[in-house]
């Protein structure tokens, strides 16, 4: 029986606020036509929604066309200072990781980042062969439960969980068909009485009763 843990990332298994906060800035200062103050406190209110809705976010001043275009740029850059300089790490994720895979877990991203982003967290942190596969709304321009289901599909999972730290994540999961846990210590909140850890190191032992192994 092949069982696999999607994991959402932001909030889940790092914090990127600060570095994604400085590279939009970065960018926008070469935007003479734009500004913009960006803050770690907005990017992390605006963390788990699609890219589209950031932009009406964010650049809700501008025009679809514009707002949309800037989200691009911004993204561009991003991903590049990213791939450069990564994030916070959620502590004991290499060890957690490392710890599932040995434990015949698959390991999966679901994001509703842009294209690139997942490829520069894992290329910086050098985290590539924890996971198998991954998807995010950058690539398919489809909501998360839509990409839920195609990794679920796509990699042939008997059983399978999703864990993300926002209501959004864990709506999308319960849209999906999927077991949801609520990694607690990322952005967000879930009032729905689910599963959830404080810590990463408490996902082996969760992985285990959620696949019936305890």
């Amino acid at each position: 029986m092949k069982q696999g843990i999607l994991f959402d990332l932001d909030g889940t298994l790092w914090d990127s606020a600060k570095e994604v906060a400085i590279s939009w800035e970065e960018a926008l200062k070469k935007r003479p036509d734009v500004y913009k103050k960006i803050t770690s406190e907005m990017i992390r209110n605006v963390m788990g929604k699609s890219m589209f809705e950031i932009a009406d976010i964010l650049f809700g001043e501008y025009g679809l066309e514009t707002r949309r275009a800037l989200m691009d740029y911004c993204c561009e850059e991003e991903n590049q200072y990213i791939r450069l300089h990564g994030g916070r790490l959620f502590e004991g994720l290499e060890e957690t990781l490392q710890a599932l895979q040995d434990a015949g877990c698959h390991l999966y991203i679901v994001s509703n980042c842009q294209a690139g982003y997942i490829e520069a967290f894992l290329e910086h942190h050098r985290l590539e062969r924890y996971f198998d596969d991954f998807e995010c709304f950058g690539k398919t321009e489809q909501g998360k439960a839509y990409n839920i289901r195609l990794v679920v599909q796509r990699n042939c999972l008997d059983q399978a969980f999703y864990l993300g730290d926002t209501k959004g994540d864990y709506q999308a999961a319960t849209e999906a068909g999927l077991p949801f846990i609520h990694a607690r210590m990322g952005y967000g909140s879930v009032e729905a009485d689910v599963p959830f850890i404080t810590s990463l190191s408490q996902l082996p032992q969760a992985a285990r009763r959620m696949f019936g192994k305890e």
